[in-house]
C-alpha cells in the first residue's frame, strides 16, 4: 500500500480465497460432512483421531482416517461438488483421482474432453489461445511470448505466504470496504473456512446472517461486519462462483459497487 498509494483504492472484492491454510485445508472434512459426503461415523473418527489442528497432525490414526476419507471422496469434483469429476487422474474407480488434502489440479487431455465436463472449456481455451492465427491476430510476435497457460503451476517463487488474515485486518481497519464471497458448493476453499478466519478478526456483526436475492430468488446468504466487511455465499456456486452463477454474482457485485446492501 505504501504511504502514498499509486492507486486511489476504495476497497476490494475476493472470491473463494485461499487465505490461511490452518483454516482452509482442515475445513474440507467438516464441509464434506455437512454436505452429506461422509458419514457421521467417519467424521467422528476423524475428530477423535486428528483433533482440532489437523493441518499439523501426523499420527498414524489421523493419517489412516485421511486416507479413508480421501478414498471415499475420490469421485467428487472438489471445485463444485455437484459437477462430474473429469480430471485426467480419475477413471471411475475409487483408487484414482485427485485427493481431498491437496491443492493442485490437472488440466484435461484432449482424449478426456466430453460434453459433460466443464473442464473441456479450460483445455479448449489453451488450444485456441496458442493457435498460430489467433496469436497473429492478437499481435503476438513469433518467438517473443511463450505458450499461454491458464494455470501455470510451474511458476518459480521463493516465498510462500502462509496467512494473509492480518493483511485483511489492516486494510479493512483503515477504512477500505471489502466484499468476500464464497460459492457454497466449493470444497477447495469451503465457505466455512472463510467464515472462520473472518470471525477470527473479531469484528462486530452489523447486519446478521440473512438471504440475499437475485432475479426474485434467494441467491445466497450474507453478513455485514464492522469496518464495512461484507461476507456473502453464492448459492450453487463453485470455486469460481461467477463462472457457475454469473447473473447472481453480477447482481451482488453491482449492488456492492454502488454502495447498496447485497
Amino acid at each position: 500500500m505504501g504511504d502514498k498509494p499509486l492507486l486511489n483504492l476504495k476497497g476490494y472484492i475476493i472470491g473463494n480465497p485461499l487465505t490461511d491454510r490452518k483454516f482452509d485445508l482442515p475445513a474440507r472434512v467438516p464441509y464434506a460432512h455437512r454436505m452429506g459426503l461422509i458419514s457421521d461415523e467417519q467424521y467422528e473418527t476423524y475428530r477423535e483421531s486428528c483433533g482440532a489442528d489437523t493441518s499439523m497432525n501426523r499420527n498414524i490414526q489421523c493419517k489412516n482416517c485421511h486416507d479413508a476419507i480421501d478414498k471415499c471422496l475420490k469421485g467428487i469434483n472438489i471445485h463444485h461438488i455437484l459437477e462430474p469429476e473429469c480430471s485426467s487422474e480419475y477413471n471411475g474407480n475409487s483408487d484414482s483421482g485427485r485427493t481431498l488434502f491437496d491443492y493442485g489440479g490437472a488440466e484435461l487431455g484432449l482424449s478426456d474432453i466430453s460434453s459433460e465436463c466443464r473442464e473441456k472449456g479450460y483445455s479448449m481455451s489453451g488450444i485456441w489461445a496458442n493457435n498460430r492465427s489467433v496469436r497473429e491476430a492478437l499481435g503476438v510476435h513469433k518467438g517473443t511470448v511463450p505458450l499461454w497457460l491458464r494455470c501455470n503451476h510451474g511458476t518459480p517463487y521463493t516465498t510462500d505466504i502462509r496467512s494473509i488474515v492480518e493483511f485483511h485486518r489492516s486494510v479493512t481497519s483503515r477504512g477500505y470496504r471489502s466484499l468476500i464471497y464464497s460459492g457454497d458448493h466449493d470444497m477447495t476453499v469451503p465457505f466455512i473456512s472463510t467464515q472462520a478466519w473472518i470471525r477470527s478478526l473479531g469484528f462486530a456483526v452489523v447486519d446478521e446472517w440473512r438471504p440475499w436475492y437475485a432475479t426474485g430468488q434467494v441467491a445466497g446468504f450474507t453478513t455485514l461486519y464492522a469496518n464495512n466487511l461484507t461476507f456473502a455465499t453464492v448459492k450453487g456456486g463453485g470455486h469460481t462462483a461467477p463462472e457457475y452463477m454469473p447473473k447472481e454474482c453480477l447482481a451482488m457485485v453491482d449492488r456492492w459497487l454502488s454502495g447498496r446492501p447485497v
